[in-house]
């Protein structure tokens, strides 16, 4: 590997700074264009600035929101975990899989055993050492039976863990997977210290130590000193209010009660972009379904299931809901710029004709079929299913719409409505999406989507080594759920977000919501 390369590498692990890493391309004979590329990436857009308190208006929170990782749900808890932990591997801006408490790794020949390196020289904010049997029990409590961790689907594939020293230990999974480094880097899959059991008062490696803790409403953060991450935590703190409402978010943004927003609603962009503030796009990075419970009836036909595929304009839906701010799905998780995502699919379009074929065909009638919709969901979730109730009714179909409040959605609606509106976040590798949301036995499987032939093929496509096979593999998996499925994944949205201009930091990035949950140790405030 080149200097070039190292230099690149230690910068996203957080072994170098903004100022070194400059210093250290030019005597590499880095132009300042390609080392600015770089830096903004990182996350390092401008030389950071410490000290000030950011202020964060977001939607995504809930009262019935928790710190125990292994429940959230929403964006304010993946933000909220992020400040106070961190994972064992992170995945950067370009969705590579890098070192994060875990220093480095190996896979032994076969991809079923692997060996991580625990960095040293952390600390917890109760000032324990991070030691190897920290990150045992904080992966072992998103395993075994009893577990309601949102990672437990993706944790099924561990089969053991041993401690081979007091920083290594040895991950042997179930069946060769290329894939292994980044199941930890699943935002549940944050480490704590060895038997931490106190979600109320958390202990973590993160930036920030919690001052204060009302869960749906707002949530305060202090600076901690000691921070490990060089280049990282430059804020004194961080204020998060929970602000469901999108219009709502963009006045504070407007007024400067707030600093940085998440969800910005297509449709409110140029607003945004005229009151001189920052618009940060991140392509495809999300996507906004209808998913069916496919045990249910009538959903359990698949020409009902059909049927709904065909009445629903995905092109208004992109044009008029989220002002043309992405792409349109077609009834599989994996989004179009992922190098796995299947092309050759015939794309899903309005097309009444063929819903009624459908619809006759599994005798519907004028049976009336209910899709509970919130913006508690995605922004536009409501204005979604307005269009598609409309549409559907040209095309013979009895929709009804069921319009639920934000606070409390994931836990009172979502996997419990037979057919209701749902967010993903992209996920770091094409397995685990299908893992977590169409896996037999998977917890956040809201179709109810279990296919013993599906598993069986999501298994031998983990394990291929071989990336045109995989791809192959890959390709049947997307084509049953395209085919088969309860999924009806409308549109691959662009994700939006704002921010003042004394905001620095807060960069694009394909997976989650403000720079994949670390805002807090990764921004600065311009003074």
């Amino acid at each position: 590997m080149s200097d070039w390369l190292d230099l690149q590498l230690a910068l996203r692990r957080g072994g170098v700074g903004r100022r070194d890493f400059l210093k250290y391309a030019s005597a590499l004979g880095i132009g300042a264009v390609a080392s600015q590329t770089i830096l903004a990436k990182a996350g390092y857009a401008a030389e950071p600035q410490s000290g000030g308190v950011l202020k964060l208006g977001m939607g995504g929170g809930n009262t019935t929101d928790s710190l125990d990782p292994r429940t959230v749900t929403g964006t304010v808890g993946i933000v909220t975990g992020f400040c106070l932990r961190n994972s064992l591997v992170e995945i950067d801006a370009d969705g590579t899989a890098i070192p994060e408490l875990a220093e480095s790794w190996e896979a032994k020949p076969g991809a079923t055993e692997w060996i991580f390196n625990v960095r040293k020289g952390v600390t917890f904010s109760n000032g324990k050492t991070l030691d190897a049997d920290d990150i045992i029990y904080s992966i072992n409590l998103h395993r075994g039976a009893n577990t309601t961790s949102g990672a437990a689907a993706v944790m099924k594939a561990i089969k053991d863990i041993k401690k081979l020293s007091s920083h290594q230990i040895l991950v042997t999974m179930e069946s060769p997977d290329a894939d292994t480094p980044t199941i930890f880097a699943d935002y549940h899959v944050q480490v704590v210290p060895n038997g931490f059991t106190d979600w109320q008062h958390p202990v973590g490696t993160g930036a920030f130590v919690l001052e204060s803790f009302q869960p749906g409403v707002r949530i305060q953060f202090k600076k901690r000193d000691g921070y490990w991450k060089a280049g990282r935590g430059h804020l004194d703190g961080l204020d998060l209010t929970v602000v469901n409402d999108g219009m709502a978010r963009v006045n504070a943004l407007v007024s400067g009660s707030v600093d940085a927003v998440n969800r910005i609603d297509g449709k409110t962009a140029s607003l945004v972009e005229s009151n001189g503030l920052q618009l940060v796009r991140s392509p495809g990075a999300q996507h906004y379904t209808a998913p069916m419970m496919i045990d249910h009836k009538p959903y359990d036909n698949p020409d009902t299931r059909l049927a709904l595929k065909y009445a629903l304009d995905r092109e208004k839906v992109l044009k008029t809901v989220f002002n043309g701010y992405g792409s349109v799905g077609n009834d599989h998780p994996i989004r179009p710029t992922d190098p796995f995502c299947n092309t050759s699919l015939p794309q899903y379009s309005y097309d009444p004709d063929k819903a009624k074929f459908h619809a006759k065909k599994a005798g519907l009638g004028d049976t009336a079929m209910t899709l509970t919709v919130s913006d508690g969901a995605f922004p536009g979730a409501v204005d979604m299913g307005v269009l598609y109730q409309a549409d559907a009714g040209r095309a013979g179909l009895n929709v009804k719409i069921d319009r639920q409040p934000a606070d409390g959605y994931w836990d009172n609606v979502w996997l419990k409505a037979p057919w209701c509106t749902c967010f993903w976040v992209a996920r770091a590798s094409a397995t685990q999406v299908l893992t977590v949301g169409y896996k037999s036995d998977a917890p956040w499987n809201d179709t109810h989507w279990r296919v013993p032939a599906f598993d069986k093929l999501l298994l031998e496509a983990k394990a291929e080594l071989d990336t045109a096979r995989r791809k192959g593999k890959l390709w049947e998996l997307q084509r049953m759920l395209h085919d088969d499925g309860g999924q009806i994944v409308a549109v691959f949205a662009d994700r939006l977000e704002a921010c003042t201009k004394k905001v620095g930091g807060l960069t694009p990035h394909g997976l989650d919501e403000m720079d994949n949950g670390r805002i807090g140790e990764k921004a600065w405030l311009i003074s």
